[in-house]
C-alpha cells in the first residue's frame, strides 16, 4: 500500500485550518503522512494545529521566504510514495477522497493523479461558486492552456525528485511551472479521477488585485517559454479556459 504525504502550508490561517485538519483526520485511507509547515503565524494557527492535529506527523512553525519556500520544506520532509498539497483554507470533498485517489494511481501504476475541483465561498465550503472539470490528460493539451488543478495534483516521489523543488524566483506561478515540469515529459503516465477531490475557498495571491493578475500572467508566459510548451497563444487559451468554470 502506498504511503501518501499531504503537505499543508499555512500563515495566519487560524480561521480555516481547523477545517483542513479535520478533513484529513477523517480520511479512511490507512497510510497518510500529514505535514504542516507554518510561516511563524501571528495568530492562533499553531494552537489550532496542536489542538486538532493529533494525526499530524510533522509540524514546523518558523519564518520562511514565502509559500514556495514553505512547500519545499514540506517536500524535504515527505517520505510518502505519492506527494501533494492541501491548502490551509481548503478541504477534501469526502472521507474517501484519498482512498479514491490512491486507487486511481494504482490501477495503471501512474506517475501522477489529478481530479476535479470546486471553488467555494470563503464563508462556507458548502456554497459552490465555480467548478473546474479537468477532463482527461494528454500532453498535447498543455499547448492549449490545459492544466490540472494544483490542489488535486499528486505525484510519485521519484517524479518529485526528478523535477526538483518549486522555483522560488517565481512569486505566483511556481505551481504552474511545477505542474508543467511534471507533465511535459512524454513518458509520464497520468491518471484522471473524474470526481471532485478538493473544495477550495476563493481568494489567494494570484487574483486579489489587478497588479497580481498582471504579474501572474507575466510569470505564466515566462514559465511557458522556458518549458517549451507554448507562448502568448497558450497563455490566452489558459485564461479563456476559466470561462466554463463559471457555468452551472
Amino acid at each position: 500500500m502506498m504511503k501518501i504525504s499531504i503537505i499543508t502550508v499555512s500563515f495566519n490561517s487560524a480561521l480555516t485550518i481547523g477545517d483542513t485538519l479535520r478533513s484529513v483526520a477523517v480520511q479512511r485511507y490507512p497510510d497518510i503522512e500529514h505535514i504542516v509547515i507554518d510561516g511563524a503565524s501571528h495568530d492562533a494557527t499553531p494552537e489550532v494545529v496542536r489542538t486538532l492535529g493529533a494525526h499530524v506527523k510533522h509540524f514546523i512553525s518558523e519564518p520562511d521566504n514565502g509559500i514556495y519556500d514553505a512547500m519545499n520544506k514540506g517536500i524535504a520532509l515527505a517520505t510518502g510514495d505519492l506527494i501533494g498539497f492541501l491548502n490551509a483554507d481548503d478541504i477534501f470533498a469526502s472521507p474517501n477522497s484519498v482512498t479514491n485517489m490512491a486507487a486511481a494511481v494504482s490501477a495503471n501504476n501512474s506517475d501522477a493523479v489529478y481530479s476535479d475541483l470546486v471553488y467555494v465561498r470563503a464563508d462556507g465550503t458548502d456554497k459552490v461558486v465555480r467548478r473546474w472539470r479537468s477532463g482527461e490528460y494528454s500532453r498535447s493539451r498543455l499547448r492549449y492552456g490545459w492544466m490540472p488543478p494544483h490542489p488535486t495534483f499528486y505525484v510519485r516521489s521519484h517524479v518529485m525528485r526528478q523535477v526538483g523543488p518549486f522555483d522560488q524566483r517565481l512569486r505566483i506561478a511556481a505551481d504552474y511551472d511545477f505542474v508543467l515540469r511534471c507533465l511535459a515529459q512524454p513518458e509520464r503516465r497520468v491518471a484522471y479521477l473524474p470526481e471532485v477531490l478538493v473544495r477550495m475557498r476563493l481568494g489567494g495571491a494570484s487574483n486579489h488585485s489587478v497588479q497580481a493578475i498582471w504579474r501572474k500572467s507575466r510569470e505564466d508566459l515566462q514559465v511557458l517559454r522556458r518549458s517549451g510548451v507554448g507562448g502568448i497563444g497558450t497563455l490566452l487559451c489558459k485564461n479563456l479556459r476559466k470561462i466554463p468554470q463559471l457555468l452551472p
